[in-house]
């Protein structure tokens, strides 16, 4: 729990230093701009074998830089795995959480994005041999990284798609399968500014 905190702290300081190095001869640099303000939501898919991810991603942030987004995401996630030759239980996973995220636009078409979250989580288990089954209640720290194509208006909207894997090892979380290999997480995402710039 230390870690993931530290891991969001850390984020977020950074992303603060390096908007405050840029150079930018805007009179207006360093004021709060409401304009700046995003609200949107990404639906989240990821399969590989036997087991299948869907969730939903709402998200509110703020646009630092012409280059730098941060803000808050919040996630509901369903996790699916069926039983296999290897291992007899089949899964039912539902879970929810959030975390921090930083979005990096080097060019204006592509992003790259880091988001630390915790999630919460409420696991069905099912013996397909013997028929028992289980739920258990727990937590879970992840780190999701990755890359995407999109569009982004400041003071206007914005829409992207994201390929992205957890990096952490925590075997309990929702974008692992049950041999601990990373899920690939797909996102889909748009949203809009809370206030049209000037034009």
């Amino acid at each position: 729990m230390k870690k993931f905190f530290f891991t969001c702290c850390l984020l977020l300081g950074t992303a603060g230093l390096f908007a405050q190095q840029e150079e930018n001869p805007d009179p207006e640099k360093g004021k709060f701009k409401k304009e700046n303000i995003f609200l949107g939501t990404s639906l989240n898919l990821g399969f590989a074998g036997n087991s299948f991810n869907l969730g939903l991603n709402p998200e509110i942030g703020y646009s630092i830089a012409n280059w730098l987004d941060a803000g808050m995401s919040f996630n509901v996630n369903y996790f699916s795995q069926n039983a296999s030759d290897y291992n007899s239980i089949r899964y039912r996973n539902f879970s929810f959480g959030g975390g921090p995220f930083i979005r990096l636009w080097p060019v204006n078409f592509l992003h790259v994005q880091v988001q630390p979250e915790l999630n919460w989580i409420s696991s069905s288990q099912k013996n397909m041999v013997s028929n028992q089954s289980n739920t258990y209640k727990f937590n879970s720290s992840s780190l999701l990284v990755g890359i995407g194509y999109g569009s982004r208006m400041i003071a206007d909207h914005y829409s992207y798609i994201t390929l992205m894997i957890d990096v952490l090892q925590n075997p309990n979380s929702p974008y692992r399968d049950r041999y601990n290999d990373p899920l690939p997480v797909f996102r889909a995402g748009f949203g809009f500014y809370l206030s049209k710039g000037r034009r």
